[in-house]
């Protein structure tokens, strides 16, 4: 018998080492790209670091706590029985005049700025994992395909995790997408999946990119971390701040609640609008996750007039209702300072209108 489980053991490592071959999980860094990033002062002891330390869980009480939530406990609602509520605008016909956002849930973000175009974190394959049976998009979310979109000028991606770095929408876009912005080391991923190293721009936190279109992204801090694999840490975890000549708009990526979101306030604010990472948030992971009450207030430290919130809506990663995300910061963000707006998948979000209503769309869904 224990020769039969040695054997059955030894057979499904190779399988998973087998597996983790696939391109889908990229490409460490190498080369000259290492060797940017070692010089880099956010990488220290072999990986990237955050600014400050900061752990999740912090008693061992707590962390059996967790291990029975993830994987014992059932929570209810934590997947809708209902369709989700959604509209198709086309974005090819759009005038290019005017500025446009429309979320496809989740992370994902499709804007129109000074007659450019922008993708943000696509996700476009209905799924978030490496694996077959992995986490699905929920029933109506999933409405854009890519080749519904038009040529995209500036590709931005936050992180390499699997639901904002998406393999198969990533080589949809390969002959679509004129520019793509990421943090360094992610570009490793991108030319191993084809994309020529010339449009490939890799930045640290607190790099500014201007061009000549009027447009200057810049790519700042997040608390957050990175990983396709088992070896993490080794690409950067990025913020953005997005400015053409007469807005300026700021998107989180993924990131716990941390002192960053005052000093970005104070050193780029105000933004016109913000797009605040709220959901999929535990006590497991508080430190890399912002929850609803401290999205409300990074938003009024970041000084943004208006926030739509994002990271929620299409998937279930964490252990929490489906909707709980959008109605607790549909109820923080009463009496703020700044406007939220709540759009379905795909609405258009007119960032010019400043008396534009959205219904709440998330009511009545089972």
């Amino acid at each position: 018998m224990l020769i039969v489980f040695a054997l059955a053991l030894s057979l499904l490592i190779f399988i998973c080492f087998l597996y983790t071959r696939h391109p889908l999980f990229g490409k460490l860094p190498s080369g000259e790209r290492l060797q940017r990033i070692q010089n880099s002062p956010n990488y220290r002891q072999g990986q990237f670091r955050n600014l400050t330390d900061k752990r999740g869980m912090t008693d061992c009480s707590h962390t059996f706590i967790e291990l029975y939530r993830t994987f014992i406990k059932t929570i209810p609602h934590r997947h809708p029985k209902d369709i989700i509520p959604s509209v198709k605008t086309n974005l090819r016909t759009l005038n290019p005049q005017q500025d446009v956002i429309i979320w496809f849930g989740h992370s994902s973000v499709f804007m129109q700025l000074h007659g450019k175009t922008f993708l943000i974190d696509p996700v476009m394959s209905g799924k978030v994992s490496p694996l077959p049976w992995g986490t699905r998009a929920y029933r109506g979310t999933d409405i854009y395909t890519v080749d519904e979109l038009p040529d995209i000028d500036y590709l931005l991606i936050s992180h390499d995790h699997y639901d904002h770095l998406d393999y198969k929408t990533i080589l949809q876009l390969k002959n679509k997408v004129k520019y793509v912005i990421t943090g360094l080391g992610v570009g490793e991923h991108f030319e191993y999946w084809g994309y020529p190293k010339d449009i490939l721009i890799e930045k640290d936190w607190g790099d500014r990119i201007e061009f000549d279109d009027g447009i200057t992204i810049i790519t700042e801090t997040t608390h957050h971390d990175s990983r396709r694999a088992f070896d993490g840490g080794k690409n950067l975890w990025i913020s953005f701040i997005i400015q053409s000549p007469n807005k300026k708009i700021f998107y989180t990526g993924d990131g716990g609640y941390n002192k960053h979101f005052v000093e970005i306030g104070e050193k780029y604010g105000p933004f016109d609008w913000a797009l605040m990472e709220n959901g999929q948030y535990d006590a497991a992971w508080h430190a890399v996750h912002c929850h609803p009450n401290e999205v409300a207030q990074a938003t009024e430290e970041l000084n943004a007039r208006n926030m739509i919130p994002v990271h929620h809506s299409k998937f279930s990663l964490a252990k929490h209702p489906w909707y709980e995300p959008i109605t607790r910061i549909t109820e923080y963000s009463k009496s703020r300072k700044y406007r939220l707006a709540t759009p379905m998948i795909g609405e258009l979000v007119e960032l010019d209108n400043d008396h534009q209503r959205f219904k709440q769309w998330w009511e009545n869904i089972r």
